[in-house]
């Protein structure tokens, strides 16, 4: 099985198990070892008191492409802590893109940096995130 095989057997078998990530109206768009892109679209129910998408909607965005990312090797990785900045709002409408690419990996840690992006290109939120490799698999890579 290649590299790109499993990444996409781990994030089909992560999807299923992902009610969270799917109430929110996501996608996965692509993914690939050590890197994972998904969208959404900001719906009426997503908007704050100032008209734009609420930043726990844009940060669940990231940290569902985070765990995408990472757990792109068929190894269970959750994450152990993470930084994020916004930096302009999501419009009600608006598809929001967040891509994932990871910095490092090494033994059970790894870094993932995130952009989420406007439909305009311009960028949306800066999340970094530190993960840690726990016990278990995704899939049997016998089958």
């Amino acid at each position: 099985m290649t590299p790109q095989e499993i990444a996409e057997r781990s994030a089909e078998a992560m999807w299923a198990d992902d009610p969270a990530s799917q109430a929110l109206g996501m996608r996965i768009d692509s993914v690939g070892p050590g890197r994972a892109v998904l969208s959404m679209v900001v719906r009426k129910d997503m908007v704050n008191g100032h008209g734009t998408c609420h930043g726990g909607f844009s940060y669940a965005l990231a940290d569902s492409a985070f765990a995408f990312a990472c757990n792109s090797y068929n190894d269970r990785v959750v994450g152990q802590h993470c930084s994020v900045t916004y930096l302009s709002p999501g419009s009600l409408g608006e598809r929001l893109t967040a891509t994932a690419d990871e910095v490092s990996r090494a033994g059970r840690s790894g870094i993932y940096d995130v952009t989420v992006t406007g439909e305009d290109g311009r960028v949306v939120v800066i999340f970094r995130g530190h993960s840690r490799q726990v016990s278990g698999t995704h899939f049997d890579e016998q089958d």
